[in-house]
Parts: structure tokens; sequence; C-alpha cells
């Protein structure tokens, strides 16, 4: 599933789309995955933001649409609205001739239109955006204090952190040498700072990355140009200690990490 930082390279690459046309029409793969689209005809996408693993488009009028790419959606802009590969599930159409579709080969992205007074509800269930000036050594701290789950399933809950997912929440507890099987709580303020600095580090990498990814044509995987160090290495010496990263599982997901370096 995409991360922040392929999420954020969406939102990026659709801002360097503007302006935009206006909304002349859409269609969808199935009634699921599109709901609501009959509100965007006729209003322009007036701004791109992302909240999470949340795609915005802000249309004029009072109205966004939000996206989630799921397992393997990409959002992007065609020049063409007659030219839509077999994987585009869900589309708009502008008055351009362009068009801004939901490109999904498993189907399992989801558009959904609404009015701005319902987005403070829709996203209730976030904590703070990383790359954000809320996300603070102390709110995670606090946030830490309040669970007893072990590091990674906290750290993996979108109520802690907006937008971090299984391949960053890895590589931040390995960059902060914490056992991802240590109970949040019982983290001192020393490691939790460690922790909150780790978090910014592989997330600011991994976004660049990914643009690096964007730059060439075809599909992209979450993390595929990032150099993990634990993450899908099991077995494989650590790049730290030479010990083998080993595998878990935690909530249902894959865990790595060191042995020997994550205590």
């Amino acid at each position: 599933m995409p991360e922040l930082p392929e999420v954020q390279a969406v939102a990026e690459r659709l801002r360097a789309a503007a302006p935009w046309a206006r909304i002349t029409g859409f269609g969808r793969f199935r009634s699921t995955t599109m709901t609501g689209g009959r509100h965007a005809v006729g209003r322009r996408i007036e701004a791109v933001d992302r909240r999470g693993k949340n795609l915005i488009l802000r249309l004029s009028g009072g109205w966004f649409a939000r996206v989630h790419l799921k397992m393997t959606g990409d959002l992007r802009v065609l020049p063409d609205a007659r030219l839509r590969p077999q994987t585009v599930r869900a589309w708009f159409a502008l008055d351009d001739g362009r068009a801004v579709v939901l490109d999904d080969p498993r189907a399992l992205g989801r558009i959904s239109l609404h009015p701005e007074q319902e987005e403070q509800e829709l996203f209730r269930h976030l904590g703070p955006e990383p790359l954000g000036p809320e996300f603070t050594a102390a709110a995670l701290l606090a946030s830490a204090r309040r669970t007893a789950r072990p590091a990674k399933l906290w750290l993996m809950d979108q109520a802690t952190v907006a937008g971090l997912g299984n391949i960053y929440a890895a590589e931040a507890l390995f960059e902060a040498r914490i056992d991802p099987r240590r109970p949040a709580a019982q983290l001192s303020r020393q490691r939790i700072e460690r922790l909150h600095s780790a978090i910014l580090r592989v997330l600011n990498s991994a976004l660049a990355s990914v643009r690096a990814a964007y730059e060439r044509p075809g599909a992209f995987t979450e993390g595929e140009f990032y150099p993990v160090a634990v993450y899908g290495r099991e077995g494989r010496p650590c790049p730290r200690c030479g010990a083998a990263v080993r595998r878990i599982p935690q909530g249902g997901r894959s865990t790595y990490y060191c042995p020997k370096c994550q205590k």
C-alpha cells in the first residue's frame, strides 16, 4: 500500500499539472470505485492536498474529492481523456480534453465526493502529520505513554502518526535501535526523541527516492528506490552489525528487525 512518501509524491505531481480546467464528466469501473461523482461536474480543481495516506482534490464551490490509492493505485493526468489504459478504474474528464484518472491494476482504490464541512469528521481518526509542525517529540512521547501496544503496532496506528506504514515504521525503528516488540509505554524520553528524529529522516529520504521513481515511466512499488536496512531482508546481514535480520508477524503484517541492534 502506498505510504506517506508515495502519496505525497502523487500530490506534488498533480499540483504541477495546474492550472486546472473545469470538470465536465466522470466515469468509474464499478459503483464502489467512485461515489458522489456527479457533485464534481461543473467544478474546478483548486488545490491538491494530502492527509495521511489520502489525497484531497479541493473543488470550487465547497466540495472535495477524497482519493485512497489502496494497494496499487496511482492518480495522474492524461493529456487526452479518450486514451485511457485498461487499468484506469475511474476518471474526471476536463473541458480542455485532459482527464484525471485513477490507474489501479487491482481495482481497490476509491474516490468519494464530500462537502467541505465533512472534512474534519472524515479525518478525525488521523494523528499528526509527521512532516508538519504538530509532530513533535513531546507529542510522540505523550502518545506512547497512553498505550500498552508494542512499539511497531503503536507506530503504525494512524492515530499515532498519519501516513506511516509498514515499510517506513520498520526502518524508523531500526534507525532508532528500538525492538519492535518492546511496549511503547516503556520507551524512555531519550528513545522517543531518537525515534522522532528517525521518522523524519526516513520519511524525507523516502520522499526523495519516490520523486526519483516518478521520473521514469511505468508503475512503481512503495519503497522501490529506498535503501532499506531491514524491511524485506529476512536472513540477510544487518548493514550495521552483520547479524541476520529476522521477520516476525505483528498485527497480521510482517515485521523485520535486527535482533542485535534493536533492543
